[in-house]
């Protein structure tokens, strides 16, 4: 019990610690270019990819086959899909999005709703697992 509060403090720490330290970045820098949205969000989707590449992937291969693994890169792929072409309908007529950095607003609206979405069942692993 007690590694499982230990666990859980050590999470809460690192998974908000990035967050705030991103929205204190955020807050500092004043003028945010496109190429400095653009280089952040290629930095954290190469992090992404390299955990998913060499940490999620082979761990799921481990835990279960091939065919339950390839299945759930499907669906996250058209769930990702899904959302692009929900946002791309919902603010095809919002004045932000129609503006010059209409790219990297979609992309954050779309990254938001994936990670709401990766939490879901996340939170089922995390509890079924324990």
């Amino acid at each position: 019990m007690e590694d499982i509060i230990k666990t859980t403090i050590l999470g809460l720490f690192f998974g908000t610690f990035g967050t705030t330290l991103g929205g204190i970045l955020g807050v500092i820098i004043k003028r945010h270019s496109n190429k400095f949205l653009s280089f952040i969000l290629a930095f954290a989707s190469g992090l992404m990819m390299a955990v998913i590449c060499f940490d999620l992937i082979p761990e799921a291969l481990g835990i279960s086959g091939i065919i339950s693994v390839v299945i759930g890169i499907i669906a996250g792929i058209i769930a990702m899909i899904f959302c692009d072409l929900v946002v791309e309908k919902k603010f095809s007529n919002h004045k932000v999005l129609k503006n010059e950095g209409n790219n990297l607003l979609k992309t954050g609206i779309i990254v938001s709703i994936g990670l709401a979405i990766h939490n879901f069942p996340e939170g089922l692993a995390i509890r079924v697992r324990f």
